[in-house]
């Protein structure tokens, strides 16, 4: 009986890479909102970034540049890096602009922010969904980049302490 020669599959080369790096964190102060009448205490966290992002193998053995991501997070988190994170979106939440701070007003509370340590995010509350979402939307906002890296999904992890973290993802479709 001949042998048969073992030939290559045609099917695309999907891998999965995990992309964790020290530099992909960022220090911030914020509070959780609960509800119209309950919040944390101001308090901060070391946040930290990761990236799982699945694409065809090429022949080259390469799935794309793996720079390319890490420079655009390392990015993102020094856009953030010690800074008060406010939530725009809550609808708790007032916050008003009175020169050079924020006046910030929950249920009875009055909170004084300096403006140029805060930051307010379009997000409903500063919690790692929803900041898991917003760096997967500011990361996936670029079609042309991302068509570039040739990928067909992109999940973006942040975690607010070990063991603790929120995903959340694109896909081509």
């Amino acid at each position: 009986m001949p042998i048969q020669a073992f030939t290559l599959s045609i099917m695309p080369r999907l891998v999965t890479l995990e992309i964790e790096k020290q530099f992909m964190h960022f220090a911030a102060a914020h509070f959780t909102i609960f509800s119209a009448t309950e919040r944390e205490r101001l308090h901060g966290h070391n946040y930290y970034l990761a990236v799982n992002i699945t694409g065809q193998i090429d022949s080259n053995g390469l799935c794309f540049d793996y720079n390319l991501p890490k420079e655009r997070l390392r990015v993102m988190c020094e856009e953030l890096n010690e800074y008060m994170l406010l939530p725009e979106l809550s609808p708790y939440l007032t916050i008003e602009d009175i020169g050079e701070q924020y006046r910030v007003l929950f249920d009875s509370d009055e909170m004084f922010f300096l403006k140029a340590d805060t930051h307010i995010l379009p997000l409903a509350n500063i919690t790692i969904e929803e900041l898991s979402r917003y760096f997967c939307d500011k990361l996936c906002a670029d079609e042309a980049w991302l068509k570039s890296l040739d990928i067909c999904k992109l999940e973006l992890k942040v975690s607010s302490g070990p063991g603790q973290w929120a995903v959340s993802s694109w896909s081509e479709r």
